[in-house]
């Protein structure tokens, strides 16, 4: 596991997983020895408790039916005698179905500046996610800048602004209403001429059912490819672990319409939907980039298939 409770108590991703899930790995395996106890052997009625327990955890149809799948598939083998084999083989099980999309970010360009644009709806999380990036990237010892594009709200520049107060890294912005693909324009002309390694553009917090703000998206993307046709580099989606399956809703609609390349999940911290994890791995195999788990600005982490799995059923 990478940065699981191996450190401090309070710091590591699988203790602040663990807490930050509580609910939801609680809805999960709370009770579940009660459940093993007493049955001669573990039979479709166990399955059908695991369904229902899985479902209420936002992890949707298709994952928790694949889930199911493998462990009727070790059942049959004589595999799950107890308790404690079917939560190692649930955790195996989610496991191998997180593994192939958590896939770090891979911040490689020949010709900086590297260009990730975020988007996602209004209060996912966008702003905060982008300035916790950019200490995550400074702390690797990369260059960054910082680009205003959510000129739709004078607050969300000002949050922007504050972050990189905060963290010492230019912020490029226009005033309230200005085009947002001349903003990021601008960012990336700058960048470019500074030498910055990373530049992070910040866009509206949109409803992925407005079209027309989904085209303005487009048009950044358009602009950018003028300048450098590898940009943006990562398109980084910001969902709102708490939204359950209107976060997976979300995710499909962003992937449609702006080629998403990756997705951070946040406020894992306090959600009893992290369920939905699952099934964002199994219906879009998008990557997952990062986790949430905390307010602190430490606390954007890459995600990590062992300690989700592990934090999802630990009771």
């Amino acid at each position: 596991m990478s940065e699981t409770g191996s450190g401090n108590a309070g710091g590591g991703l699988f203790n602040r997983l663990r807490r930050g899930l509580a609910r939801t790995s609680g809805g999960i395996t709370e009770g579940l020895a009660t459940l093993v106890a007493g049955r001669k052997r573990l039979d479709d009625d166990l399955m059908e408790e695991m369904e229902t327990r899985l479902l209420g955890a936002d992890v949707g149809v298709e994952a928790t039916q694949r889930l199911l799948d493998g462990l009727s598939q070790r059942l049959g083998r004589g595999e799950l005698r107890d308790a404690e084999a079917v939560m190692d083989a649930l955790r195996t099980e989610i496991t191998d179905l997180l593994r192939p999309v958590a896939q770090p970010l891979a911040v490689e360009t020949a010709a900086p500046p590297f260009v990730i644009l975020t988007v996602g709806v209004n209060g996912a999380g966008k702003t905060t996610t982008i300035g916790k990036l950019a200490a995550r990237l400074q702390a690797e010892g990369r260059s960054v800048m910082l680009a205003a594009g959510d000129t739709f709200r004078a607050a969300a520049v000002e949050q922007l602004q504050r972050w990189g107060e905060r963290l010492g890294v230019p912020v490029i912005a226009q005033p309230t209403g200005a085009d947002a693909a001349s903003v990021i324009y601008d960012a990336h002309q700058a960048a470019r001429a500074r030498g910055i390694d990373v530049l992070i553009a910040d866009t509206a917090g949109r409803l992925h059912t407005q079209s027309n703000l989904m085209e303005e998206l487009r048009k950044i993307r358009r602009v950018l490819g003028r300048q450098d046709p590898g940009a943006p580099h990562e398109t980084l989606l910001v969902l709102d672990g708490c939204n359950g399956q209107n976060a997976l809703a979300q995710a499909e609609k962003f992937r449609d319409m702006v080629e998403v390349t990756g997705v951070a999940v946040t406020k894992l911290d306090g959600t009893a939907k992290g369920g939905v994890v699952l099934a964002l791995a199994e219906r879009l195999a998008i990557p997952l980039r990062f986790v949430g788990v905390g307010e602190g600005v430490d606390d954007l982490r890459p995600f990590d298939a062992e300690s989700f799995a592990e934090a999802l059923t630990t009771e």
